[in-house]
């Protein structure tokens, strides 16, 4: 018998790298590495309403035959999952469920959800991002709630391999999925507005990520548009970042999802020794330390964006002075501890 299956979106044969999917295959790599890979069963969950037809059966194989079940669902197949994996139980006991949640959004989600709350208040532990997250789910009642922050096996830099800018105009990146939702049009404005007020070029502006497929359109119209110094770059794969990351001033991170959990993208710029510019999400407190390991503004306030960009160009010691700090800070993201610490809750 397995000691752990996974159940999640790992998009076998296909090249998606958006954050649960990333996050999923490397939890489940660490995982097979830690356990051995032939204690470890995967069950890709992609594939859309096909996928959702075969559910029951892999439930019922991950339970059949494997100590623990591991979840890995956004808000869709968590609808689905989640009360199978509690029905089916019923005749596995013995089982371990879990649920490793990835982003912020579960406890606005189960707000009015009574049936599904109730649901994954049977597990055996539900994992969250973010203190945010857990104090807010367990104010709703649950006694199953454990912090396992995002992680990523990243080459973190040492302080010689910093690299420092030498002047204008400084370079600035967004690296996460290119749609509206993560701010990128409010990056390219905030870009194009203080080059203009100032007369000249002081910010450039990169964009790396897959586009969404529902929003090429959009994206392609949003490029015709732009200034010459905002490039599209298109995707890096997640083990190249660091090295990708290291040579900008700052990462963008202008984000119109509030209910964001540990992004990703910020943990690559901490390990590349790049501090971060951030709309101030629900859980932002709880990964960016203002003045420490980045700078806030406002949520959805792109007027505030443009004023801390304007304020930076004349003080960029202000984001030099973070670079270590973002190294230091990239250590609570370690690969190896945050899955250590979830195999501790394992049925072995």
């Amino acid at each position: 018998m397995h000691t752990a299956a996974v159940l999640g979106h790992l998009g076998f044969g296909q090249n998606l790298l958006n954050g649960q999917t990333i996050k999923t295959k490397i939890v489940t790599e660490e995982l097979q590495r830690q356990l051995g890979e032939d204690q470890v069963v995967c069950i890709d969950t992609h594939g859309g309403l096909k996928t959702l037809l075969r559910a029951p059966f892999q439930v019922i194989s991950a339970l059949k035959g494997s100590k623990n079940v591991l979840m890995f669902p956004a808000q869709n197949g968590l609808r689905v999952y989640a009360p199978l994996l509690a029905f089916f139980r019923t005749f596995f006991r013995e089982r371990g469920l879990h649920y490793v949640v990835i982003g912020g959004w579960l406890p606005q989600f189960l707000s009015k959800r009574k049936l599904l709350t109730g649901t994954l208040k049977r597990f055996d532990g539900i994992y969250v991002e973010t203190n945010t997250m857990k104090a807010a789910l367990e104010a709703n009642g649950f006694r199953n709630i454990f912090l396992m922050p995002n992680c990523k096996p990243l080459a973190v830099l040492s302080e010689d391999e910093l690299v420092y800018p030498t002047g204008t105009p400084y370079r600035l990146c967004t690296f996460s999925r290119v749609c509206k939702e993560k701010g990128i049009e409010d990056a390219v404005r905030a870009v194009a507005s203080v080059n203009e007020a100032l007369g000249y070029t002081a910010y450039t502006l990169d964009i790396y990520g897959q586009v969404d497929s529902g929003q090429t359109a959009w994206f392609e119209q949003l490029m015709k548009t732009v200034p010459c110094e905002v490039q599209y770059k298109g995707s890096v794969a997640y083990d190249q970042s660091v090295a990708v990351i290291k040579n900008y001033f700052a990462l963008l991170f202008p984000t119109q999802y509030y209910t964001e959990g540990i992004p990703g993208t910020i943990i690559d710029a901490y390990a590349a020794g790049v501090p971060v510019i951030s709309s101030k999400w629900e859980s932002f407190s709880d990964v960016i330390h203002e003045g420490i390991t980045g700078v806030g503004y406002s949520f959805g306030a792109l007027n505030e964006l443009v004023e801390v960009l304007i304020r930076l160009v004349d003080n960029p010691e202000t984001m030099i002075g973070m670079k270590k700090s973002c190294l230091e800070e990239s250590k609570k993201y370690k690969l190896e501890t945050v899955v250590r610490d979830l195999l501790n809750h394992l049925k072995v």
